[in-house]
């Protein structure tokens, strides 16, 4: 065990030579982990380790058949000098859905949440400066651990969390990017593991990301599994349009239960907007105002325009981010860096 406030004469010393305004979104070591083992149908102590590296049975079911799942969250360091994380038990009680859907254990909401604030305690050197726009990321994983070669569940598990300090998702930050509808491949299937943050949703986007980027986009959008008729999610984020004073985003069993989403749709009305959750025809495209995804990395990703190659159409929403869209993303930002009033109780201070 390490005590939590330690640090060495080289972590500060990283911490201060960091350009904290230019950091890339991608992974960079910290100083600590917290991991926490599930064994003989209960969850054991909270452990903390400095090691980057897991020792894995080479038959452990998380490498055969899938059983894993991950959430994403951040933790602020905000203009009052607190550091705040954002809705931390709607990131638990997902986690929990999916480990319903793909028969693990549940994480108790207490256990994530103590976890995820021993975490960023111990790594509060890493945690980027208010003025940078950078945020300290926090990966929790959950993994099916024992060795076996049926397929079945396993019976232990490791639930460990790690943080790294990012910069934007997208280089250019809150800009637009161009999307393109890629028909020839699905994310996810309607009943299938599209609601739950598993990793094999993610293995099954890297083919057309890959193909959009060649492509000159930042992205991929998917349409409906079933159907190829209505908008389903962009590449690893929910989408929105915005028309008529209205907030529209899709339904679908097939899509991640987006956080961010969730708190926009409300910010959305307490800005005085209505909020639809429904089918969005292709076609309906057309008569956006504005468009974005969104999610936890980016927040928002304002989108310029969308191309569907098979049919030629190209649906614009402007070179620069709209209005609607950079109010919800401001109020947004503001509620989660503890300058907007938080009047849904989102917030937690990690650190005084």
């Amino acid at each position: 065990m390490f005590a939590e406030h330690y640090q060495t004469t080289d972590t500060i010393k990283k911490m201060k030579e960091l350009d904290w305004k230019n950091l890339s979104f991608g992974y960079r070591p910290t100083d600590y982990n917290v991991r926490c083992y599930y064994r003989d149908g209960k969850w054991g102590e909270i452990e903390v380790c400095s090691d980057e590296y897991l020792k894995l049975h080479m038959a452990a079911t998380c490498l055969h058949y899938g059983q894993e799942a991950f959430e994403g969250l951040k933790a602020y360091r905000c203009k009052d000098g607190k550091v705040r994380t954002f809705r931390v038990k709607d990131n638990a009680e997902r986690l929990q859905s999916t480990c319903r859907g793909i028969m693990m254990p549940e994480v108790p909401t207490e256990l994530f949440t103590e976890m995820v604030n021993k975490v960023v305690r111990l790594n509060q050197e890493w945690i980027p400066t208010y003025e940078s726009g950078a945020t300290l990321y926090i990966r929790p994983l959950l993994i099916g651990t024992s060795a076996q070669v049926g397929v079945h569940p396993a019976k232990e598990y490791l639930f460990m969390i790690f943080v790294t300090p990012v910069g934007p998702y997208f280089k250019g930050g809150f800009s637009t990017n161009p999307y393109v509808i890629i028909r020839d491949y699905d994310r996810s299937a309607p009943l299938g593991t599209g609601k739950y943050k598993v990793g094999g949703n993610y293995a099954a986007s890297l083919f057309a990301n890959n193909l959009a980027h060649e492509k000159g986009y930042a992205c991929e959008f998917y349409l409906d599994a079933k159907e190829k008729k209505y908008m389903d999610e962009c590449g690893a984020a929910n989408f929105f349009g915005i028309k008529n004073n209205t907030y529209v985003t899709p339904k679908s069993t097939s899509i991640l239960p987006s956080i961010t989403n969730r708190s926009l749709m409300q910010v959305a009305e307490d800005l005085g907007m209505k909020v639809e959750r429904r089918q969005i025809p292709e076609d309906e495209l057309e008569t956006f105002e504005e468009a974005g995804a969104c999610g936890t990395a980016a927040v928002i990703s304002p989108i310029s325009y969308i191309d569907d190659l098979d049919t030629g159409k190209r649906y614009s929403f402007g070179d620069q981010p709209g209005p609607v869209s950079k109010k919800l993303y401001d109020t947004l930002r503001g509620i989660q860096y503890g300058e907007i009033e938080d009047k849904h109780g989102w917030t937690s201070v990690v650190i005084d």
